[in-house]
């Protein structure tokens, strides 16, 4: 048997965000076909990131949203979208959490010092 393989937003506000990007000037539109291109990337292989260790996801996320995994997808313009994968026997979801330029990346993940 095999999974329906889903993609979705963490919450109703990010959705919503990633709306706005389709109406908005020239990069957020192009931002908007990057992250619509990522989730069709996602629908045919929920793993196609790049996952973080679990010791490097930010506690801030395992709080909020109370996931045990993290993946990033490297977008073009140096733009990061991370999302995480719940599943069970019937479902695959691809959650996406967040897109980021790569600096706020390095930042959020302490690569880099302030």
């Amino acid at each position: 048997m095999t999974r329906d393989i889903h993609v979705g937003f963490i919450d109703e506000r990010l959705k919503k965000a990633f709306d706005k990007l389709e109406k908005g000037k020239f990069e957020d539109k192009e931002l908007y076909q990057f992250i619509d291109r990522a989730m069709d990337d996602l629908k045919a292989n929920p793993a196609c990131g790049i996952q973080i260790p679990s010791k490097l996801i930010p506690k801030e996320y395992i709080k909020k949203y109370k996931i045990n995994n993290l993946w990033k997808y490297d977008l073009p313009n140096a733009w990061r979208l991370l999302y995480s994968i719940k599943a069970n026997e019937v479902l695959i979801v691809s959650v996406v959490i967040e897109w980021l330029r790569h600096k706020d990346y390095e930042k959020r993940f302490k690569y880099k010092k302030k």
